[in-house]
């Protein structure tokens, strides 16, 4: 596999259609349960959940209030959302696109960008590319926030990310937090960072 192969579509939907969606908890992750709860985006707010997969992190979100749009290029992901969120009887904007794209389609949109380990799934080669998206996707004064994935491992999708370099790409933001998440699940305790950055108000 090329890093470039996770640019594709087709390469992700043959994962969900193989259903070996491994990443896939079947709920959403602890710690972005806690940064959605602790008031970083404006009460009835919109969130963007990019690559948001199956879309537990986006039907938490719709649960809580915001109004939320859930993006993917895998139509087998929004499918798997939709059951999702009609399970929890929830509204969720499923949105059929490229992550990189959003700040073309909806630019200076959300209060808040959701990250769920995305950018770690992105080719490195395009990592800079991605967070510029996210920056012209949100408001003046938006945060993007969750989880990056530092498993310290050669390979790759997810691609590991240290926090010095984290911190390096993340320079157009005010970065308000960078540290390591001490609720994660199991599996992943000690390897994920959580992030809360800002764009400029």
């Amino acid at each position: 596999m090329s890093t470039e192969d996770v640019s594709r579509a087709d390469y992700w939907s043959a994962i969900y259609r193989a259903n070996d969606a491994g990443w896939d908890k079947g709920r959403c992750s602890p710690p972005i349960a806690r940064l959605l709860r602790e008031g970083l985006v404006p009460e009835g707010g919109t969130i963007a959940v990019v690559g948001c997969g199956r879309g537990w992190e986006a039907v938490e979100a719709a649960r809580l209030g915001y109004r939320v749009t859930a993006v993917d290029f895998a139509p087998e992901a929004l499918e798997g959302l939709a059951v999702n969120a009609r399970a929890a009887g929830v509204s969720v904007e499923p949105l059929l696109a490229d992550v990189f794209d959003l700040g073309a389609l909806r630019p200076k949109h959300f209060d808040g960008v959701l990250e769920h380990t995305c950018l770690c799934a992105v080719s490195p080669t395009r990592r800079a590319e991605y967070l510029a998206a996210m920056a012209a996707t949100l408001e003046p004064g938006g945060v993007y926030f969750g989880l990056l994935y530092a498993h310290g491992r050669p390979g790759g999708p997810p691609f590991d990310l240290q926090e010095p370099e984290a911190r390096a790409l993340l320079r157009g933001f005010a970065v308000e937090r960078l540290q390591v998440a001490q609720d994660s699940f199991d599996m992943r305790r000690g390897h994920e960072l959580e992030v809360v950055a800002r764009t400029a108000a």
